[in-house]
């Protein structure tokens, strides 16, 4: 059956693209581009809301391979990642198909918030229920009809609004898929994080989709350096799964790698100043914060509970009690931490050299 003959319509608000219940890339022609709006729900007057979506297939099978943006609707930094991605795709030479999810989470996108209609996080309801309420509903067409179609994926967010972000990678470590998967991106940080059950990434993981989180810098901006070092990231991995032509390229330098993280809270509240910036290494008892009041003030300060390296931050002087502070991940020995690690990382030559991030500007771009 050919696209012109599936259940579809043209769209009457984005000419060249078409309207379809589910994306079924068996019926779209290889060796081209197309642009889909899938049915998912419908709002109060019934009028549908649906997913943008590109497709490109390749002139030769292989892989499929899934992105996914802003799940959380003002992470916007992995939307241009998939317009490039697509701009610059050689279907002729491109085997297997890519699909982009623009934009997963469409009502928080277009309202400019990080949570859908109902507040809910979607990215704590995966995979949904198909009776459940709208979010539920939601998350589980969403996983039913566009990611099943899946065989690797790489869901890109940027952290939450008025926190900052390094470029860093979720992935599980143990995973040998996975982690080269994370290695392919050349983030600054790789965080060991085993997938969580209500996560897109913890869905498809046991859905049999080997699967990474790439955190792209920080919310509602496009940062131009965070966008092509992780379109260089999705290139090296398309490459690695044979979609593309393998050619030479730099290692790179190490990313730091994380066994753990965790958020450090204000305990009361007032006017915050958080003192290190993402990729800081700091120390056991290091001042990372001050705290005033309303008069300016100094109330309190806060310490580092242990050594590690800032993940990300928070940005919004004005902290309630329970306020975020920052993301302080503990780095991981190698040695004693059942993590797969870059053949061209364990040479014993490199134990006795600093550790440091990486930084934007040396990340290599190929």
């Amino acid at each position: 059956m050919r696209f012109a003959e599936m259940s579809s319509r043209p769209s009457l608000d984005f000419p060249g693209a078409y309207v379809v219940d589910e994306l079924d890339l068996e019926q779209l022609p290889r060796g081209c581009c197309q642009r889909l709006m899938v049915d998912l729900i419908h709002d109060g007057l019934g009028r549908s809301l649906r997913l943008p979506i590109m497709v490109g297939r390749g002139k030769h099978p292989g892989p499929v391979i899934g992105l996914t943006a802003a799940l959380h609707g003002n992470e916007l930094n992995g939307i241009p990642v998939i317009h490039r991605l697509f701009e610059t795709l050689d279907l002729k030479v491109l085997r297997g198909t890519v699909v982009g999810v623009i934009v997963v989470n469409v009502p928080a996108y277009i309202n400019n918030e990080r949570t859908f209609d109902d507040r809910t996080d979607m990215n704590h309801v995966m995979p949904g229920k198909p009776d459940g309420n709208i979010a539920e509903i939601y998350a589980y067409r969403f996983i039913e009809r566009i990611v099943r179609r899946f065989e690797y994926l790489i869901d890109l967010h940027t952290a939450s609004f008025g926190n900052i972000n390094s470029l860093y990678v979720r992935a599980d470590m143990t995973n040998e898929i996975t982690a080269k998967m994370a290695y392919l991106q050349r983030p600054q940080i790789i965080l060991h994080n085993s997938p969580s059950d209500r996560t897109l990434r913890g869905t498809a993981m046991e859905l049999g989709i080997p699967s990474i989180t790439v955190e792209i810098g920080d919310p509602q901006v496009f940062q131009a350096r965070h966008i092509r070092a992780s379109l260089s990231g999705v290139r090296r991995v398309m490459a690695e799964i044979g979609m593309l032509p393998r050619r030479p390229v730099k290692t790179g330098p190490q990313p730091v790698l994380c066994e753990s993280s965790g958020w450090i809270y204000a305990d009361r509240g007032g006017l915050l100043e958080v003192l290190p910036k993402p990729t800081d290494l700091i120390q056991a008892n290091d001042v990372i914060a001050q705290q005033r009041n309303i008069f300016g003030e100094v109330i309190g300060e806060y310490r580092a509970p242990h050594d590690g390296i800032v993940i990300g931050k928070s940005v919004n002087p004005v902290a309630q009690t329970g306020a975020r502070i920052l993301n302080l991940g503990a780095m991981a020995s190698p040695h004693k931490n059942p993590f797969y690690v870059r053949l061209e990382d364990s040479n014993p030559q490199l134990e006795n050299h600093p550790l440091q991030a990486p930084t934007l500007e040396n990340l290599a771009v190929q």
